[in-house]
């Protein structure tokens, strides 16, 4: 399976707290929401596209919290989202939880890079992190994301936890699918290409 990583986050790079107030308000946060004003048709869209291609789900421990506290009462037949949560397998690597509830839940306790590398080899189409923002930057530096799928919102906060943090690994990637919806949210999909190339900007001869 390919990893792809889908992440919502403002124009300065901050992912914290996308849809409300109480998600995580660690560190005085208090931006928690953001996101919401720009929910629309094109985004449902967009992320549907994206839960087709799932066929497992990794997930840090607070999203699966999350997730493990509304879908599995949320699960009307035939539903693009909760169908997949609900149905599909979903790990956590996690050094606190023992337990887990939902159904289909494994807890990963191993070496991060070990346990990834051996789902990534397993058959299927995508192994999906949604949110779990602490988690997908350990990922990306260990270059194990095959695909970013981002939701930039036109909005600025100063504030919050950044998804490139500082020494992010340097990582080239194409765009694949990208679109603007009518709030002026750009939905975008980033293959990854490798590392950097690099030059210099001036005049032709």
């Amino acid at each position: 399976m390919e990893l792809s990583v889908t992440q919502f986050v403002t124009i300065d790079g901050v992912y914290q707290a996308p849809g409300g107030p109480e998600e995580d308000p660690s560190g005085g946060f208090t931006h928690g929401g953001w996101s919401a004003p720009y929910g629309e048709e094109a985004f449902g869209e967009f992320i549907i596209s994206v839960f087709e291609r799932a066929d497992a789900f990794l997930l840090g421990r607070r999203t699966y919290e999350i997730f493990a506290g509304y879908w599995p009462h949320h699960n009307p037949p035939g539903h693009p989202i909760a169908n997949k949560l609900n149905d599909l397998p979903k790990y956590v690597p996690t050094g606190t939880l023992e337990k887990a509830d939902w159904s289909g839940t494994e807890l990963l306790h191993g070496d991060l890079v070990k346990e990834v590398t051996e789902l990534k080899a397993r058959p299927g189409r995508e192994l999906q992190v949604h949110g779990s923002g602490a988690l997908a930057q350990s990922l990306l530096a260990a270059d194990l994301v095959d695909t970013l799928n981002l939701w930039i919102c036109p909005v600025v906060l100063g504030t919050g936890k950044r998804f490139f943090a500082e020494n992010a690994r340097p990582t080239a990637f194409t765009v694949t699918e990208s679109r603007i919806t009518p709030k002026g949210a750009i939905l975008v999909t980033y293959r990854k290409q490798g590392a950097p190339t690099y030059g210099t900007v001036g005049a032709e001869d």
